[in-house]
């Protein structure tokens, strides 16, 4: 296997993980709004998955960075640069008092890293149908 193939897998892979954590956040907000769910829980299991969420967002762009991959690479660079902004400042977590003010805000948000994600997952699919067109066995 190509080191081109085996990158388009990681990718569909990590994006897969992306678009299941973000869903699972969303879900977690959605259940909070109708009061499934208490502020607490719904707030320790958002802010349990973020990290996991930026650490794979960024692990994912560095790859693409570092294999000279300019298109997913810049496309995905300022959401990248947005989370570590939302990191340094320690915006990243939910807080438990604010979710409910919050809470339309904060699900909107996670819709557009929704799309966001998909149209990444879209890419990702196209790009990985492309080179494995291309390896010769």
């Amino acid at each position: 296997m190509s080191v081109e193939l085996v990158l388009w897998l990681f990718s569909f892979a990590s994006v897969m993980v992306l678009i299941g954590l973000t869903a699972y956040q969303l879900i977690c907000l959605s259940d909070l709004e109708y009061d499934y769910i208490n502020p607490y829980d719904s707030s320790s299991r958002i802010n349990a998955v973020v990290i996991i969420e930026y650490a794979l967002q960024g692990a994912l762009c560095a790859s693409f960075l570092l294999t000279l991959h300019w298109f997913p690479f810049l496309v995905m660079a300022p959401v990248t640069y947005y989370h570590v902004k939302l990191y340094m400042a320690r915006k990243h977590l939910v807080d438990v008092t604010e979710i409910f003010r919050q809470l339309n805000g904060e699900k909107k948000y996670r819709m557009v890293k929704l799309a966001f994600y998909f149209c990444l997952f879209i890419i990702t699919i196209y790009r990985a149908c492309d080179d494995s067109s291309d390896v010769v066995y």
